[in-house]
């Protein structure tokens, strides 16, 4: 049999992806490491606002669903990157973001780099957020 390096994840709630996957975790016997594919502002598909901090704080929880659901958890997101639309309204929602993060990650700050971008391909997209997790090793399981 053949050994595969990476498992694709995907929140068991969210209909299956087609075309990308929203996460691939390498497994092998130590460490994992998460691979998160960018993630908007969108919930089941639609956009329920298009204020960029708000989305900002859903496409956060949408990052944070594929690292809970490879079993990690927001101090396990070793970098991330974030691609806006608008810098000018990034810049502006500095406080509220800041305010928004400490809610969802406290005082934990991966690796980051932030991108002022045309456009992404969903248009109503005005952020999306990439990420990498370094993952707890899998238990080992016991023998009787």
């Amino acid at each position: 049999m053949e050994h595969e390096p990476l498992r694709e994840v995907n929140p068991p709630e969210w209909p299956r992806p087609r075309g990308y996957a929203n996460g691939l975790v390498t497994a092998g016997q130590g460490e994992r490491i998460l691979f998160i594919a960018g993630q908007i502002g969108w919930v089941n598909g639609a956009f329920p606002t298009d204020d960029l901090v708000e989305q900002f704080g859903i496409a956060l929880d949408n990052v944070l669903a594929v690292v809970r659901a490879a079993g990690g958890d927001g101090r396990s997101i070793a970098r991330m990157t974030v691609y806006v639309t608008d810098l000018d309204a990034y810049r502006t929602g500095l406080r509220r973001l800041g305010e928004l993060w400490k809610q969802k990650l406290g005082r934990h700050y991966p690796a980051m780099a932030l991108l002022g971008v045309a456009g992404l391909v969903e248009p109503q997209a005005r952020v999306e957020i990439e990420a990498t997790a370094v993952l707890p090793p899998l238990p080992t399981p016991q023998v009787p």
